[in-house]
């Protein structure tokens, strides 16, 4: 009896460490959707040769190995196919790793401030040892969880927990970090790439490994070649015979269901995709029956006499040649094609059809108002997204938005993305339309955000898609529009009403509170230099002030915006006169209320050591 009761004690105390370690993680930052994705995986019997390669990196016991495996090649060779087939690999086999992936049609998510804090995070569930010492990094500093700092991030969440737990984890540890080239401009990863050519990822562990793919890039080509801890591979450099043959593999499959298709006819696919398998898979597209009065065998006909053009590669002659197929080149077709090709491209995040329609209905020429569907159901074969009607539509290879967005490669096709007038009077007009007081129908201001039962189920119905994503990057839309009085009218609807404060709540309910300061000085920035906006400025300043001095208690609960924040704003702030009068039920502050926004700023957290010097920037940017 008294073994049982042992065990039983055990078990409760492994059962509340484990609660403990979940309670001190929870807040970290993650970039959600970030991870393995294995529809994305090589098609079984390919890449052979280049994947044994890299499991024999991952696995060898070689302490002198190499730490990082830097995988290069130009679009369309397939780096991210083998990214995900390695990550699969890693967790088939149990093995403990984490696979981030960047994308360039999730640059606005900043997914670089996020890369190592995710990272860490996937680490944590696969592995206890490192779930346990990462846990005791971070308990009780809320503010390093959510850090931005790139280097603080490697410095506390990979190194101090790796060096805690050296050699208890049993087998070699992996991390994928796929299409470091899409993470946006250099700057955007200038840190990260510091810190893998740096002497601490050198001497990381013998059993950690990082595999790196991304095209080569002056700037990744800068840190990452002639580097002693990194391995470079190029998939320009494999050998011709075996990349065919993958190509041959991948065009076999998926032309099998074509009557009287020939080996012959196969083998001209492949010879012509030059190793590209993103060629290779336009063609299969293009080939196959989708247009009335075609056969398959005209298709491919058409298909093998598409020659490159003088500033045009061959994939940007099929690219040219798809679009050809369904999209007019000239009259109400080819402008509502750029139209709606101009929206998916500037949103910021990709969005199913339903929502981009959602928010052309907003636009504000009417002639916009059409269903999206008469240009999208024809582009299939080069966005995701069209067929089921729910994914989000986005391109099925990045190269696409390259071609988009070159006038030079893309011709009559191109897309303008110099003016984002259209989606910021859609975003601003979207808010005016939606937000209102206790849009989620909190019924207490007891309870803090997180132990409302059902908070995610109720933001899920009462904050539509297309509402979210304004709430979010209207203010980023705006940045990229030239000054517009119509467009200031909307702005002062909002931040010169109680729809601010609509706008902080569903801010809050979506844990981005902490975004507002940085939308709203993308506002100031707009309407500086403006006649007649003195008052929204104001309203705008007054704003960022709030925030900055009551965004923890804004976070914690979303109630308390009106019950703990609003009451406190000093009694001269503009945004102070303009908004207590409408919420005549709220607590007064009778006696000792402030007077001015106080002189401190902000409250800097998450140094580890002695602060030794402080740099103020004059503009406060």
């Amino acid at each position: 009896m008294q073994q049982y009761r042992d065990r039983a004690i055990r078990d409760i105390q492994i059962n509340m460490y484990r609660v403990l370690e979940d309670l001190n993680l929870e807040g970290m930052a993650y970039a959600a959707g970030a991870g393995l994705n294995t529809t994305k995986k090589c098609l079984d019997g390919t890449r052979t040769e280049i994947l044994k390669d890299i499991t024999d990196w991952i696995t060898t016991c070689d302490v002198n190995a190499p730490r990082i495996l830097w995988l290069q090649g130009q679009a369309g060779r397939g780096k991210s196919a083998i990214a995900h087939t390695i990550a699969s690999w890693i967790e088939d086999v149990g093995a403990p790793g984490a696979c981030f992936c960047f994308a360039r049609d999730r640059q606005a998510e900043r997914r670089e401030e996020r890369v190592l804090t995710t990272i860490a995070r996937d680490l944590a569930d696969r592995d206890q040892a490192f779930r346990r010492a990462l846990s005791n990094v971070v308990s009780n500093n809320h503010a390093l969880k959510t850090t931005c700092d790139v280097v603080q991030q490697w410095k506390r969440f990979i190194l101090e927990p790796l060096s805690k737990i050296n050699g208890e984890i049993v087998g070699n540890v992996v991390v994928i970090i796929d299409a470091l080239d899409e993470s946006g401009p250099e700057k955007s990863r200038k840190d990260i790439l510091s810190l893998l050519k740096s002497s601490e990822a050198a001497h990381l562990p013998a059993n950690f490994r990082i595999l790196l793919t991304s095209r080569p890039l002056p700037d990744i080509a800068r840190a990452m070649r002639d580097v002693p801890h990194v391995k470079a591979i190029s998939l320009d450099d494999i050998r011709q015979e075996l990349v065919e043959h993958d190509i041959r593999l991948y065009v076999s499959k998926e032309l099998d269901g074509l009557p009287t298709i020939e080996a012959t006819e196969i083998q001209n696919v492949v010879k012509k995709s030059g190793g590209l398998f993103e060629w290779a898979r336009l063609a299969c597209e293009f080939i196959r029956p989708g247009r009335a009065g075609e056969t398959w065998k005209e298709r491919y006909e058409d298909l093998m006499a598409l020659e490159s053009e003088e500033g045009r590669t061959l994939l940007d002659t099929t690219y040219f040649a798809i679009l050809k197929e369904g999209i007019p080149q000239s009259g109400k077709g080819l402008e509502r094609y750029r139209s709606v090709m101009r929206q998916v491209v500037m949103t910021l995040e990709p969005l199913p059809m339903a929502v981009l329609n959602s928010m052309r209905e907003k636009f504000p020429n009417k002639q916009d108002h059409y269903d999206i569907v008469l240009i999208l159901e024809f582009m299939s074969p080069v966005l995701g997204g069209i067929v089921d009607h729910v994914s989000a539509v986005r391109p099925l290879h990045a190269s696409f938005y390259d071609f988009l967005m070159d006038r030079s490669r893309s011709g009559v096709y191109f897309v303008d993305t110099s003016d984002g007038k259209d989606l910021a009077s859609a975003t601003l007009q979207i808010l005016c339309d939606n937000l209102q007081f206790n849009i989620c129908e909190l019924e207490s201001s007891y309870l803090a955000n997180a132990e409302v039962l059902d908070l995610s189920k109720k933001i899920e119905d009462k904050i539509p898609h297309h509402l979210s994503y304004s709430s979010r990057f209207w203010t980023q839309h705006l940045r990229k529009t030239a000054f517009d009085l119509g467009l200031a009218g909307l702005v002062r609807a909002i931040v010169g009403s109680e729809k601010m404060m609509f706008w902080l709540e569903v801010l809050s309910l979506l844990g981005m509170v902490g975004k507002g300061v940085d939308a709203l000085g993308r506002v100031a920035t707009w309407l500086q230099g403006q006649g007649g906006f003195k008052d929204v400025l104001a309203l705008v300043e007054d704003g960022i002030k709030l925030i900055q001095n009551f965004g923890s208690v804004i976070v914690h609960s979303t109630p308390h915006l009106y019950a703990s924040a609003l009451p406190f704003i000093p009694s001269n702030a503009l945004l102070s006169m303009m908004i207590l009068p409408k919420f005549p039920r709220l607590a007064r502050v009778a006696v000792g209320g402030l007077k001015g926004w106080p002189v401190e700023q902000q409250l800097l957290q998450g140094h580890v050591s002695t602060v030794n010097s402080v740099a103020f920037s004059p503009d406060g940017k």
